[in-house]
């Protein structure tokens, strides 16, 4: 059942949210345009998700990849641990290596040092060359009883060779004091190669490595991109360009311009929050052209914004070589950002949006996320929720500004202060003109 509107007075429109099940607990709504072009905030704040008797309850919107991104992956990486003399700890290492014809390395020797074995090695190298996609961190397992409080320097190559610091300084950790343990062993990568190498710094103790981990990062599931085609009403450009209406706060990505026949337009495209700001640069120049042969079309790729996601809702295309034969289509790009909310209070729920006073309260929905992962695991989702068509509830009258209590007690106060410095002015000019005689 739709809550009825005498119950949410502050918002224009609903969507009934259909549950896949009634017991997931938390759920997720993907947003679609008719909510966008309700919404009256850029910050999306007069977006709300109400139980059946109008309560709010406990949501957050999220990034359009943010709860659905892939976990990492883990591969097992091979590590050959290599011997640093005490009184030479620079990192100046020189390293004879067997390697197969796809680059792993079959055997590994330090040059001018005896050979190390894994119980007393404080300098390591990592075999990368196997593991396909992008590595964030390599994870130690270490010996059940160690007691390992030390620093590296991370080292990245291509050849073995030639090497580059890629991490100044990593901190391991494994200590145990009363049947309590404090762990650090993993070192995070913020770029990595074929091959790595684990240097000591400040005199590091031995790393008893039993197993070496890389986790991988997923591919982000890229939510499916969706477009916005704006029409102008003029059929011609003035001299400050087509003008249109986005009608609502879109997360917009990309940008495009479509044509029916053959064109070629260097265009810029620029954007504003509304009629009083000044417009902003978001993308170009760039050439938007479309070509029709006995071949077929072909036509130029969308182009990305400056700087990320924007969301204002005024848009202008100017053309700065080339001149347009017809009204152009411009196409905005975006991904669909996400509700994620608890199943709290009484049962239906309903999407609400729509206003010029109500707030959606903050709650924690982040850190619930990344809790639940932690303890149900990583592959750990709110359920997917749908929406239903949307149904009016205030309409236009809850985007119109009403004055509150508080307000009214605000221009109380103000006019009391103005009447009184009124009254003070006066008594001055007063005196002034009886002169000093009159005091």
């Amino acid at each position: 059942l739709l809550m009825a509107a005498s119950t949410t007075p502050d918002y224009a429109r609903q969507w009934a949210v259909q549950l896949p099940s009634a017991d997931a607990g938390a759920y997720r709504i993907e947003l679609n345009a008719d909510v966008y072009r309700t919404i009256a905030t850029s910050d999306l704040r007069d977006l709300d998700v109400l139980d059946a008797l109008g309560n709010p309850v406990a949501a957050e919107v999220f990034a359009p990849d943010a709860p659905l991104a892939a976990p990492p992956t883990r591969a097992s990486v091979p590590w050959f641990a290599v011997q640093v003399s005490n009184d030479r700890d620079d990192g100046a290492l020189a390293l004879i290596a067997q390697r197969d014809a796809q680059g792993r390395i079959l055997s590994l020797q330090a040059q001018s040092t005896r050979a190390a074995t894994p119980g007393e090695a404080r300098a390591f190298v990592f075999d990368l060359s196997a593991i396909q996609g992008r590595v964030e961190a390599l994870e130690f397992a270490l010996r059940p009883d160690a007691q390992v409080d030390a620093a590296f320097r991370v080292d990245a190559s291509e050849d073995l060779q030639q090497w580059r610091t890629i991490t100044p300084r990593a901190q391991v950790l494994s200590l145990q004091q009363e049947g309590r343990r404090l762990a650090r062993t993993d070192v995070a990568l913020e770029q990595a190669s074929r091959y790595l190498r684990l240097m000591p710094l400040d005199a590091a103790p031995a790393l008893p490595i039993l197993r070496v981990d890389a986790r991988i990062a997923s591919p982000l599931k890229d939510a499916p991109w969706q477009w916005q085609a704006l029409h102008t009403a003029s059929s011609a450009a003035d001299a400050k360009g087509f003008e249109f209406d986005l009608a609502g706060p879109f997360p917009i990505e990309r940008v495009d311009v479509e044509s029916s026949g053959n064109a070629a337009i260097e265009w810029r495209v620029e954007s504003r929050a509304d009629d009083g700001t000044p417009w902003i640069v978001r993308a170009g120049p760039w050439i938007a052209y479309r070509v029709s042969d006995k071949a077929g079309a072909a036509a130029s790729a969308p182009v990305e914004i400056f700087g990320g996601a924007v969301r204002d809702r005024y848009w202008r295309l100017t053309a700065q070589s080339g001149r347009p034969t017809e009204s152009p289509t411009l196409r905005l790009g975006y991904r669909p950002e996400v509700v994620v909310f608890l199943a709290q209070g009484k049962p239906p729920y309903a999407l609400v949006a729509g206003s010029a006073r109500a707030r959606r309260v903050d709650a924690p929905l982040v850190n619930l996320v990344e809790a639940m992962q932690q303890q149900r695991g990583d592959t750990w989702r709110p359920a997917a929720a749908t929406l239903a068509a949307g149904t009016v509830l205030a309409g236009d009258a809850a985007l119109e500004q009403h004055m509150t209590p508080q307000d009214w007690r605000q221009m109380l106060l103000w006019g009391v202060l103005v009447l009184g410095a009124l009254v003070v002015g006066g008594l001055a000019l007063h005196l002034l003109r009886k002169g000093p005689d009159a005091r």
